[in-house]
């Protein structure tokens, strides 16, 4: 259960991260739309796992290597925007988000 200071924080990551990513644009991801998703913070603020989706879902491993690749600069202009909310900018771990495919999946089992 997350309580009220983990989720006020996963909401602000998971804006200033969005826009960081929007604004570096789909050429630096390889042409895929990367949205952050949601962003899950650990008790005690050090670690924020951050759900992507990827659309197309055929480019998702090979653009979620290149977010990986770029976690030190993310983390550094993450750390710019939150500098007066947060004392220390939690690690970031990306993961993809799949229930848009699942959501897919079911629904085209639901059709047959």
């Amino acid at each position: 259960m997350e309580n009220t200071r983990q989720l006020k924080i996963s909401r602000q990551i998971q804006k200033d991260l969005g826009e960081i990513i929007r604004l570096r644009g789909m050429a630096t991801y390889g042409g895929a739309m990367v949205t952050v998703s949601e962003v899950r913070v650990t008790q005690d603020l050090s670690i924020a796992k951050i759900y992507l989706s990827i659309f197309p879902s055929a480019k998702a491993e090979e653009t979620l290597k290149r977010i990986v690749a770029e976690t030190k600069p993310l983390r550094a202009e993450l750390g710019k925007r939150v500098r007066h909310q947060l004392r220390i900018v939690p690690e970031l771990h990306f993961y993809i988000d799949e229930t848009l495919d699942k959501l897919a999946q079911i629904d085209e089992l639901l059709k047959k």
